[in-house]
């Protein structure tokens, strides 16, 4: 089958599909046993990342058991730091610890874009052998972290609950922060069409942390760096959509597709659906926005939520999902009641 016959694909383009094509953020994860049986032999998370065998066995893996419309490729958004120079471990319980960047003296010890193709070859390799394994109708989706997310974990060496230390860089020391903004940018672009090249057919950016970002900096941060990557992504390969997942980002979401170029917008749990279908889906694909909760508390409560999520967005093009990803609590039988739901 053709890419631009695959439903997740038709969405995408802005076809109006009677069933949306559904896949779950983080759907190859810990809420799934048999992740949690190939995360135990793989060893570390990274090892995970980097063993193309294991990396994509856990991505098959909800292809397996529950027929999503796309697969997403198994990796971290971490990776590119860690490419450029970062040193990277992720902590039990704790999550991801980064060497930092928080001056010109930090930056310059970074390596060059072009790091990304050696240092992230396993991810391509990975990429390669999921697109050959996958069904004819599923879709494979790469991504990466958008510029101004990844950034922030750079300077902070971890997640933080405002992004403080990236605000401060950012306003107390404007030029090491848009080099940094810079190389992230021009790693990305490498980066993604790497794995375009090993046969991923949608791109996804995930700014996280998009909400943090104030005022006019939020154009400046989140809008015109994924702009510049949509715009050289499209120039390589001009066929292949891009989603873009501005997360918090509120009443930012307006616009967002036509400034930045994305074929679609995912949207957080926190944005209104019927706002959306005017204000978003009118002029592209949307995402979402089922509120992760349901998959473990299942129930009526994830029918009827499910439902009223595809009705809202029946009249345009829509791509089925969660409003970020499923936890590690969820119930797996949850997600067959969800697609019992949305798919009759």
């Amino acid at each position: 089958m053709a890419a631009a016959d695959k439903l997740m694909i038709r969405a995408l383009a802005g076809e109006v599909l009677p069933v949306p094509p559904v896949w779950m953020m983080r759907q190859a994860g810990r809420y799934l046993p048999e992740y949690r049986a190939v995360r135990a032999d793989a060893g570390s998370f990274l090892d995970l990342c980097y063993n193309p065998d294991f990396a994509a066995e856990v991505t098959l893996q909800p292809i397996r058991r529950y027929g999503f419309d796309a697969a997403i490729i198994f990796a971290d958004i971490l990776l590119v730091p860690q490419a450029l120079g970062a040193d990277l471990t992720f902590v039990q319980g704790e999550g991801p610890r980064l060497s930092t960047v928080t001056s010109a003296e930090d930056f310059a010890r970074l390596g060059p874009v072009e790091a990304v193709h050696d240092t992230l070859g396993p991810v391509y390799e990975t990429v390669r052998r999921v697109a050959g394994a996958l069904p004819k109708e599923t879709a494979l989706i790469g991504f990466a972290g958008a510029p101004w997310t990844v950034a922030t974990y750079m300077i902070a060496g971890r997640g933080t609950p405002d992004q403080g230390p990236a605000r401060r860089l950012m306003y107390g020391d404007r030029t090491t922060f848009d080099a940094l903004i810079d190389r992230i940018t021009d790693a990305t672009i490498v980066y993604l069409i790497k794995q375009i090249e090993a046969g991923a057919e949608v791109v996804k950016l995930f700014d996280s942390w998009a909400g943090a970002l104030p005022g006019l900096e939020f154009g400046r941060y989140a809008v015109e760096p994924v702009r510049r990557i949509v715009a050289a992504v499209r120039e390589a390969h001009p066929a292949v959509p891009v989603i873009g997942f501005p997360r918090g980002a509120g009443g930012n979401y307006a616009g967002f597709a036509e400034q930045t170029g994305v074929n679609a917008v995912a949207l957080d749990t926190s944005v209104d659906p019927v706002w959306a279908a005017r204000e978003i889906q009118s002029k592209c694909c949307v995402q979402g926005n089922l509120d992760p909760l349901h998959m473990v508390l299942g129930g009526e409560a994830l029918v009827t939520a499910t439902k009223q999520t595809v009705e809202a967005f029946s009249a345009g093009p829509h791509v089925f999902n969660l409003g970020h990803g499923i936890t590690p609590d969820a119930d797996p039988a949850n997600v067959d009641v969800m697609l019992r739901a949305i798919r009759g």
